[in-house]
């Protein structure tokens, strides 16, 4: 089975760029929903934050990604130097990140996720839970409020696997709402987006090394 694609990508050009921060070394952005962090194989999918950004700030490169259609705090380096700081930060967890998600179902008020994950590759870009082959996982959760069929949750994700968070929901029986990958019973259709956000990360500045969090508001 060829690779998943995309088969509408108009992401919105309203905001074009929400700068949250800006300073010599790097930039953080506000990302929208059904962007892509980086361009994609496809011609039609090259519109991405990194492209946009790159417009405005040439020397901007990626230091790591969020999902498509996960909004929140993304940020880019300005030069090779803080690249190489910002990715070793990344490479060995000395960041916090702490995202937003509504999910299906009630979960009990707090608890962790630990199961390894591995691609799903017949399925590709899905990723599944393997105790053989899969890479340690482990995300923390806690509810905040809770609705009829719903739950809205803070998570904390200690390890960076591709989709983990959702992943991890739905492997305890709770996908996140709007999820077209992961889908459950109505919890596709309860949204019109994947009602996930990366509302703040947490870590050293390049160039003082003091730790900085930058925040970004949940737009659901």
């Amino acid at each position: 089975m060829p690779p998943a694609k995309l088969k509408t990508y108009e992401p919105s050009l309203e905001p074009y760029l929400n700068i949250i921060y800006q300073d010599d070394d790097i930039l953080v952005v506000d990302k929208q929903s059904g962007l892509l962090s980086v361009p994609g194989k496809h011609i039609e999918h090259r519109d991405s934050i990194e492209i946009r950004v790159r417009r405005v700030f040439p020397t901007a490169t990626i230091v790591h990604r969020l999902d498509m259609p996960t909004s929140g705090v993304l940020i880019m380096a300005l030069n090779k130097a803080a690249h190489r700081f910002i990715s070793w930060q990344f490479e060995h967890r000395k960041t916090h990140k702490t995202y937003i998600a509504c999910v299906y179902g009630q979960l009990p008020n707090e608890g962790k996720v630990d199961l390894p994950l591995i691609c799903d590759w017949p399925n590709r870009p899905k990723q599944m839970v393997c105790h053989e082959r899969g890479k340690q996982a482990l995300t923390r959760y806690k509810v905040l409020s809770r609705k009829e069929n719903s739950c809205r949750v803070e998570l904390y994700p200690k390890t960076g696997r591709s989709h983990q968070l959702r992943v991890h929901m739905l492997a305890l029986g709770h996908a996140i709402l709007g999820d077209n990958f992961y889908e459950t019973e109505n919890s596709f259709s309860m949204a019109d987006r994947l009602q996930l956000h990366a509302q703040s990360l947490t870590l050293r500045h390049p160039s003082s090394e003091k730790e900085i969090t930058f925040t970004a508001p949940v737009p659901f």
